[in-house]
């Protein structure tokens, strides 16, 4: 089947450094895949965190479902993300490193199933904010005049 995006979190790779990805499972309810399915997902203001030995995903907005009923989600709900043990361990001792914390970068349907890239990043000041759009706009620059001539 392959993979099909959902959504991408460019706010994400804007306001953070990322240093390393890997994919993890999303676990959600039937009104919450209906919804992905029609595309409606915020990821701008979500993160991860460690709790209670999970890894969770808070803050993720998937809207409610129009033709759901009494028993549709809440938007703005805890999700778990399903990771093996052992990539587990290690986020944890990564995550407990001063200033690293856990982005999700987008979501995608693959082979049927929600999937979920998260990216381990470090916050990035003003002034790499503002490097990255100079990067970004002498590209846009470059290509211009290359197309011109």
């Amino acid at each position: 089947m392959g993979i099909k995006p959902i959504t991408e979190n460019r706010k994400g790779r804007f306001n953070y450094e990322i240093l390393e990805s890997f994919e993890a499972g999303v676990v959600l309810t039937g009104t919450e895949v209906k919804s992905l399915r029609a595309g409606k997902i915020n990821l701008s203001d979500s993160f991860a965190v460690i709790q209670r030995g999970e890894l969770t995903w808070l803050n993720a907005n998937i809207a409610v479902y129009t033709h759901g009923n009494l028993n549709n989600h809440d938007p703005l709900r805890t999700r778990t993300l399903l990771v093996h043990k052992h990539e587990l361990r290690r986020l944890i001792g990564i995550t407990k490193e001063k200033g690293l914390t856990l982005v999700p970068l987008r979501a995608y349907w693959k082979d049927g199933r929600v999937k979920l890239q998260v990216g381990i990043g470090r916050g990035k000041k003003l002034y790499d904010k503002r490097e990255t759009v100079k990067e970004r706009e002498w590209e846009r620059e470059k290509g211009r005049i290359l197309k011109g001539d």
